[in-house]
């Protein structure tokens, strides 16, 4: 089993198969070397990360299109792994069917039920498409090659279409062209500090049910000048109307420390999950 963590290949879990974009992400942030680990839900990434049984898991965190993965912010909060670095991917969306199938030969398409969602304007223009909703896009891709699922063709990556042996029919897919997504890769063990411009810290704050508390909360980042990217808010378990905020806050020298320490004073409790360098 192998320990070593991103940038320099190791084993790396990700949701999907090879060819999906969790798999593009791995090889942007852990280079060509990398040995898959792939895991049919998010579930069983975080499971084989804290298990050991991949050195790291890469995590789809947001979409500028579809938004926040709210299930893998509940996953980060009840596993005690560390948020190591992040990258953004562009998504480009590809119509993917076997060779020398045309656009006009095609009635049923594969995909995830998100990659689908950011195609509406696609299934618009052509109603005799219909959608197939599958677990997986570059699964979908590998299926439709074997036979294994009833469509015609799947949406998913080039890099899909490459490893798969099948044609891209159509580029572009997406509704908007500003489609990214952001990625975590998550470890055992937290990164170790890098010079850097600017530093990434990933936490969760348990803030009560107090008034003023998130007003409070926010204006110690402000105070110090501290850059807060991210803000989302989710139940917490058996307690009505209380959230856990996940917080991502950018520092370029004014002091994440004293930040938090200030914080920790009226706080019900803090967990940082990483600092990394800022993208």
């Amino acid at each position: 089993m192998r320990e070593d963590a991103g940038g320099t290949g190791g084993t790396v879990a990700i949701q999907g198969e090879a060819g999906s974009f969790s798999h593009a992400a791995a090889l942007e942030t852990h280079g060509p070397t990398l040995e898959l680990v792939p895991c049919t839900t998010f579930v069983d990434l975080f499971r084989a990360v804290a298990a050991g049984d991949a050195a790291s898991g890469i995590v789809p965190i947001e979409n500028t299109l579809a938004g926040s993965v709210h299930e893998n912010y509940d996953l980060l909060s009840v596993h005690e792994l560390h948020v190591v670095a992040e990258t953004e991917l562009r998504i480009r969306h590809c119509l993917i069917a076997p060779p020398r199938t045309r656009l006009p030969q095609i009635r049923r398409v594969a995909s995830h039920p998100v990659a689908l969602a950011q195609c509406r304007h696609f299934f618009l223009t052509h109603p005799e498409v219909v959608a197939v909703p599958a677990y997986d896009t570059a699964g979908s891709v590998r299926d439709v090659m074997s036979g294994k699922v009833d469509a015609d063709a799947a949406i998913a990556s080039k890099l899909a279409a490459e490893l798969y042996g099948a044609d891209v029919v159509a580029e572009g897919l997406e509704d908007h062209a500003e489609n990214y997504t952001r990625f975590l890769v998550v470890a055992r063990e937290p990164a170790a500090r890098e010079p850097a411009e600017s530093q990434k810290t990933s936490l969760m704050l348990s803030l009560g049910n107090t008034p003023g508390t998130l007003y409070r909360a926010l204006g110690v980042f402000a105070g110090r000048g501290l850059n807060l990217t991210k803000i989302e808010s989710r139940p917490l378990p058996g307690r009505p109307w209380e959230y856990l905020f996940y917080l991502d806050v950018v520092d370029t020298g004014q002091g994440i420390e004293a930040a938090l320490e200030e914080l920790r004073a009226f706080t019900f409790g803090i967990r940082v999950l990483g600092t990394y360098p800022a993208r």
